[in-house]
């Protein structure tokens, strides 16, 4: 199969965006003839004019969650890895058009990225608040909250409700997307209705919840640390830079770096995050296994 376009993170974009538009759209009956070619012959030609016929409307799709804090190229190659399992499982005989079918896939692979890069051990991850995170910037954009800052009460309630989350999860998920926001920053521009603090309640912890949660935090960082042990050199320096730095390097970075490509670097990154992954969890229930045992001893 021919290559497919590079995109670069540094600049590159705008020429990928111009680049893909030469590809032409497919007409259904096309489209069709090329399905089944790829189906019954496993015609890679016919499989990548499926491909690249529908790079725009990753793009598209992908341009959707910029507000994520990630790099655009790369959520961009995550829709192309979506679209390329699309074209791989596509039926022709059912009736729909492949960029029906494939809207499905690359959504799904952009969103589990994300999902991958923001949450470093996904232990507890409800479906609720997975809704959550990727329908908050849509909520506030129906009910015109700000951008920043916190919710007012009432559009935390109009939000948890819709969304059917409780009410503490929407305020930690905005707080979460939006980053920090001063307190003292007026609500409203005629500062009538007051700064942002004086709708904050007083839920601080008492002195042993904190200290609880200090131990928790010290014992997270401890799990972290023996689980990077597990990781060889290269793995290791790919997952810090991916996932622990505050501006993730890019995987067109890393594959320089490296010397291989940029699927490499991402095979590497998934790799060594189902290794730590699967540390940190064992070590979990080591720990909650060893607290069973002595409370049972009790």
């Amino acid at each position: 199969m021919a290559r497919l376009p590079s995109l670069s993170a540094d600049g590159g974009l705008t020429r990928y965006l111009q680049e893909i538009k030469q590809f032409p759209m497919l007409e259904p009956n096309e489209e069709y003839m090329l399905a089944k070619s790829w189906t019954e012959h496993e015609d890679s030609e016919a499989a990548h004019r499926m491909i690249t016929s529908h790079l725009r409307l990753v793009a598209k799709i992908a341009m959707g969650y910029r507000g994520y804090g990630l790099p655009v190229s790369d959520v961009i190659a995550e829709g192309n890895i979506g679209l390329m399992q699309a074209v791989k499982k596509f039926d022709p005989e059912r009736g729909f058009r492949l960029a029906t079918y494939a809207m499905w896939w690359i959504r799904a692979s952009i969103q589990e990225y994300i999902l991958r890069s923001w949450s470093l051990v996904k232990m507890g991850t409800t479906a609720a608040q997975k809704k959550l995170f990727f329908n908050l910037r849509r909520m506030k954009g129906k009910i015109q909250a700000l951008e920043d800052g916190d919710l007012r009460p009432e559009q935390v309630e109009h939000i948890a409700t819709n969304l059917g989350v409780p009410e503490a999860d929407v305020i930690s998920m905005n707080r979460r997307l939006s980053g920090d926001a001063s307190l003292n920053a007026p609500m409203r521009a005629d500062s009538e209705g007051g700064e942002w603090q004086d709708w904050l309640v007083d839920e601080a912890p008492d002195q042993e919840k904190m200290l609880a949660k200090s131990e928790e935090s010290t014992q997270r960082s401890a799990m972290l640390s023996d689980a990077l042990d597990k990781l060889n050199e290269r793995e290791r320096r790919i997952f810090e830079a991916r996932r622990l730095e505050d501006s993730p390097m890019t995987l067109e970075t890393l594959s320089h770096e490296f010397g291989v490509s940029r699927e490499r670097i991402r095979q590497i990154e998934v790799r060594a995050f189902e290794k730590v992954q699967k540390a940190v969890q064992a070590q979990a229930s080591k720990q909650t296994a060893e607290r069973l045992q002595a409370s049972a001893a009790q």
